[in-house]
């Protein structure tokens, strides 16, 4: 866990230094590929995301290190080989898990944030899922376990995998030459990403594209079919704890609503988006049908808006890092009620952005909650031991943070008024030919 923490200290400045170049050459190209509000969204989701790991809060039915123990046939030295053999693996256990997420109804749950996004961008790659609370997917790491790789080299390879995937959500590198024919590139991915039906449910592969051609889900990025990105039934939120739960809340309710007992159990097995017909025809669900027509969510934010949603993102952030800095002093229970002051912030100004009411009342208690650990302990985690002064600045925050929400909710936020479609500023056709 502190490892982990230590890592992701590293890694979120350079993810983030990433997404504002990205941001940057766009507009200097032309090509702007970002809208503020979905970027603060999809950077506020990989917040949710890495506090959620961190926190542990996931366990696997089956782990690695049993797998190893009971099943390895080879007793194997972590070398650059072994290395490279588990990366291989996580390959292509990637593939798999990533496939059966695109097409089975409870397992799209976990994984619809990740596209939920109806940008294609670097900020995107950061949208991770917090839903998935039991992993169920170990076994497909038996071949590594039967080899003998050893559980510390998974544990080492598994983040290098994973950080390896966020240079291709981009729509600034078109064709890349021989390596289209190898590694999973930007034009693969773009492909993954849109919901044109030339395109819906294709390129799987995480590193290597070969996976999708050896099992039959490759498709290459057509010049005349640009894609159009997102989910077929838009989630038409910011709040990235929403977005996470959206599709598990529209199962539940089928399977509660319909009247046919069999539905009722296969709905969470059946193909993604499947619904009972009786409840399809009585409860209709909005779905994306122009693709070229329709436009994207978008709540129209005054520029104050903005800026003081990158001013609650940016605190967050430092909020965040100085909990990964600091876990191995902060300990239990402390990090898991840092951690729902987190969850509790992004909450907060995500429905703000949204500009939905009930913002104020959540912010009203994400700062109660923040003042209870500052003022029950007369400090804010340690803060004190490098910064006295730091309780009398968080505090000031919590304060502040109450009156601007309000403020903004007094100004006439209502969700009939801003809570709407906005006009589309380049169409689809513009904004994605590469």
């Amino acid at each position: 866990m502190e490892l982990y923490g230590q890592v992701l200290l590293i890694a979120m400045p350079i993810f983030l230094v990433a997404v504002l170049a990205e941001m940057w050459y766009g507009r200097w190209r032309g090509k702007d590929t970002y809208r503020t509000m979905d970027m603060i969204s999809s950077m506020s989701s990989g917040v949710t995301n890495v506090t959620k790991d961190v926190l542990g809060l996931s366990i696997s039915l089956l782990t690695y290190t049993w797998m190893v123990d009971h099943l390895a046939v080879f007793d194997i030295k972590a070398t650059i080989w072994t290395y490279l053999i588990a990366f291989f693996v996580l390959d292509f256990q990637g593939y798999w898990v990533h496939r059966i997420a695109h097409q089975i109804n409870f397992f799209w749950n976990k994984h619809a944030i990740h596209h939920s996004s109806e940008d294609f961008n670097l900020a995107c790659a950061l949208r991770q899922s917090i839903s998935s609370f039991v992993n169920l997917f170990t076994f497909f790491l038996l071949p590594a376990a039967v080899l003998g790789v050893p559980a510390q080299v998974i544990s080492i390879v598994a983040p290098l995998h994973l950080f390896a995937q966020f240079w291709y959500h981009t729509q600034h590198i078109d064709r890349m030459g021989f390596l289209e024919k190898i590694l999973v590139t930007p034009s693969h991915h773009r492909v993954h990403h849109a919901i044109n039906p030339e395109y819906l449910d294709r390129n799987h592969s995480q590193i290597f594209i070969f996976w999708d051609k050896l099992f039959g889900t490759f498709q290459e990025e057509l010049r005349d079919v640009p894609p159009v990105y997102g989910i077929t039934r838009p989630s038409n939120t910011w709040n990235p704890v929403k977005i996470n739960f959206q599709h598990l809340w529209l199962l539940a309710k089928d399977a509660w609503r319909t009247q046919n007992t069999r539905d009722k159990f296969r709905i969470w097995f059946m193909p993604t988006g499947w619904r009972p017909a009786d409840v399809a025809d009585t409860y209709p669900v909005e779905k994306i049908d122009d693709l070229y027509g329709y436009v994207k969510y978008e709540s129209k934010s005054s520029g104050a808006l903005k800026v003081w949603s990158w001013i609650q993102f940016g605190i967050t952030l430092l909020f965040l890092m100085y909990f990964f800095g600091h876990l191995g002093t902060i300990k239990v229970p402390g990090i898991f009620l840092y951690g729902g002051f987190i969850f509790l912030t992004v909450y907060a100004y995500t429905e703000l952005m949204d500009h939905n009411p009930n913002a104020l009342g959540w912010e009203i208690l994400k700062n109660a909650f923040g003042s209870y650990l500052l003022f029950s302990t007369g400090d804010w985690f340690g803060l004190n031991h490098y910064f006295p002064q730091g309780l009398y600045l968080i505090a000031g925050y919590f304060v502040l943070s109450t009156l601007v929400t309000a403020w903004f909710v007094r100004k006439g936020i209502t969700p009939d008024n801003f809570v709407t479609q906005a006009t589309k500023s380049q169409s689809y056709s513009t904004l994605n030919t590469h």
